[in-house]
């Protein structure tokens, strides 16, 4: 009974073993289907992204003022509108009360120059004193000067056409057409079109990573032509108590802002440093218990090489290891991968 036991257990034994030899060889030759990159070398940058509006820029917006009381008869523009320099604003008839100052500082600039003339033909015959000319000349300055502050609060016109100053956008409107109005009366402002600005909104942890002059790639989020390149002009100290957010400032060229209209939703990428390093896409890199690797493919098979990561932009990653340009790493399929295991590039 024991020597037939033995027997059929030689017999499993070889049959387990037949068995398992195919398996094991057929481990030993399996060759794994791969894409395959090249470690690169390339500047890399970490970038932060914040969203903002198109702003006039306070420093270039003009109050377009009415000078006397009048009465507004053309108003030819609407908040928000773009205007050329020299292109008609309004047309405003001056009020019969600014007329009459006009006239009455004319007539005492008359009345003083006929009696210093009158004084002075008086002193040559000695019939008046050098003093009473003296005061005489200083009235004629004072009245002269009332008269050239009239002409330049245009009461000497009986209609004054308002011209914009440059080139810009109506951001207030505070008239309406046929309506009264006194001296000194902002009637609109007018912000420059080459003067613009984009608040972007960031968080506290990353407003505090931002300074001045670094780099910011502003996009319009619904125009994907419109791409601008700029520099952070500031950071603002304090939270916007609307957004509670902290606004930087970024100011748009010059040339960049002509197809902007205010309050456009754009996104700024803003550069916060950059670094040489080599690089290679993100899916080649995987992570296990004792850190990140990547697989290097060398006479056709996949060697574990482990790196540690750097910065992460644009779908690449900053890699350091027993690594060098130019060496093929496994981009996809490395997750099924073995250290030492065959592998064959698939194309694309």
């Amino acid at each position: 009974m024991s020597a037939r036991y033995g027997f059929w257990q030689l017999t499993l034994a070889l049959l387990v073993g037949l068995i398992a030899l195919p398996r094991v060889a057929l481990a030993t030759d399996a060759t794994a289907q791969v894409r395959v990159t090249q470690v690169k070398s390339q500047t890399i940058s970490e970038r932060i992204t914040a969203f903002g509006l198109v702003r006039p820029d306070p420093d270039h917006i003009a109050d377009v003022t009415v000078l006397h009381a009048g009465l507004i008869t053309r108003l030819l523009v609407r908040l928000g509108q773009r205007v050329t320099r020299g292109q008609t604003l309004l047309e405003l008839d001056t009020a019969p009360s600014a007329r009459v100052q006009y006239q009455q500082a004319q007539a005492a600039v008359d009345f003083a120059r006929g009696n210093v003339a009158r004084l002075e033909n008086l002193l040559k015959q000695q019939l008046a004193t050098r003093d009473q000319v003296d005061k005489a000349r200083r009235s004629l300055r004072d009245a002269e000067a009332q008269l050239a502050a009239q002409r330049k609060l245009q009461t000497d016109r009986g209609k004054t056409i308002m011209r914009a100053p440059f080139d810009g956008i109506v951001t207030k409107l505070s008239v309406n057409q046929g309506q009264r109005v006194q001296a000194d009366t902002t009637a609109l402002l007018l912000a420059r079109r080459d003067a613009l600005v984009v608040l972007l909104g960031l968080e506290q942890n990353d407003a505090v990573r931002v300074r001045e002059g670094q780099a910011v790639t502003l996009s319009s989020v619904f125009r994907s032509d419109v791409v601008i390149h700029a520099k952070v002009n500031a950071v603002h100290a304090m939270v916007n108590p609307k957004t509670r957010l902290v606004d930087v400032l970024v100011r748009i060229p010059a040339a960049g802002g002509n197809d902007l209209v205010l309050d456009e939703s754009m996104r700024g990428s803003i550069t916060l440093r950059q670094q040489r390093a080599l690089v290679v896409p993100r899916s080649a890199v995987l992570r296990d218990a004792n850190g990140n690797y990547v697989f290097v493919v060398r006479n056709g098979h996949a060697h574990k090489v482990a790196v540690s990561v750097g910065l992460d932009n644009e779908g690449v990653l900053a890699v350091k290891g027993q690594l060098k340009e130019g060496d093929v790493v496994v981009s996809l399929g490395n997750y099924e991968l073995q250290d030492g295991m065959a592998v064959r590039e698939v194309k694309q």
